[in-house]
């Protein structure tokens, strides 16, 4: 298992060398920090924290402040345990987006945007009623159950509040790993607004072979395009230049002649 925190930043589309459009969401991945490792000679379980985002040390608490300085790093605004990870960490190693290698499949998890109170078409997707002049049932949520036992049953479908809930997106694709710029973009959409905190982990029920996708660069192609229009105006454009030159410059003697002729 690996994993590492990123923020949603927004969605896009990429091209492959087949031809093909692939949606992808865009994740910022800041290098992460091991705040704690965890073992089971102390904790029970293996886990590591990860911390990202720093923050600022008077919207910290003190305990928050201590716990960072034993890494060696910032106080963060965003802290995460991963259990059973694959390599051995230590205290203060950063881990950053090159965890991940174009086409792996990874589990994304996030949460999800908030809806406020939404009724029973919108929250749980039930069927509306005829909407004629006369009918007197359009959007309700319906019976409230048999007579007996006389109250509403535990589970019924109600209106009420809708999102903000932690939701997992399992068995999508990395398109592209870019540490430079610290992004990942992975295929498809992810839970949560934008500039939300993310998840992405290793992907618990993946069984398709790993099938990394060629993705056109466009900074390449406009390079290429600009010398070669380079390489095509740099000649004409000098020929046209000294035949002009040549047809439209007069000697003061031939200007002379020119206006006694005249006269």
């Amino acid at each position: 298992m690996k994993g590492i925190l990123g923020r949603k930043v927004g969605m896009t589309q990429v091209f492959t060398k087949e031809g093909k459009l692939i949606p992808v969401t865009v994740v910022e991945i800041e290098p992460n920090v091991v705040t704690q490792v965890k073992t089971v000679e102390t904790d029970g379980y293996n886990a590591i924290q990860l911390g990202v985002f720093d923050k600022k040390e008077k919207n910290a608490s003190k305990a928050s402040i201590g716990h960072a300085k034993k890494a060696g790093t910032n106080p963060k605004r965003f802290l995460k345990e991963i259990r059973d990870v694959d390599a051995n960490y230590s205290l203060g190693d950063k881990v950053s987006a090159d965890i991940f290698a174009v086409g792996d499949i990874v589990d994304v998890t996030g949460t999800s945007k908030g809806k406020g109170t939404q009724g029973v078409i919108k929250r749980h997707g039930q069927s509306r009623g005829p909407m004629a002049h006369g009918s007197r049932y359009h959007r309700r949520p319906g019976s409230m159950g048999t007579m007996r036992p006389m109250r509403v049953l535990k589970g019924k479908n109600l209106p009420g509040h809708m999102g903000v809930e932690t939701t997992t997106i399992q068995n999508l694709e990395i398109i592209e790993v870019n540490v430079n710029e610290n992004y990942i973009l992975v295929s498809g959409n992810i839970p949560g607004p934008k500039k939300s905190l993310v998840l992405i982990k290793s992907a618990v029920k993946n069984s398709r072979k790993a099938s990394p996708k060629e993705i056109i660069s466009y900074e390449t192609v406009v390079d290429e395009v600009v010398e070669d229009a380079e390489e095509v105006t740099e000649a004409p454009v000098e020929e046209t230049v000294t035949e002009e030159a040549t047809e439209t410059v007069e000697t003061p003697e031939e200007t002379e002649e020119n206006q006694e002729e005249s006269k």
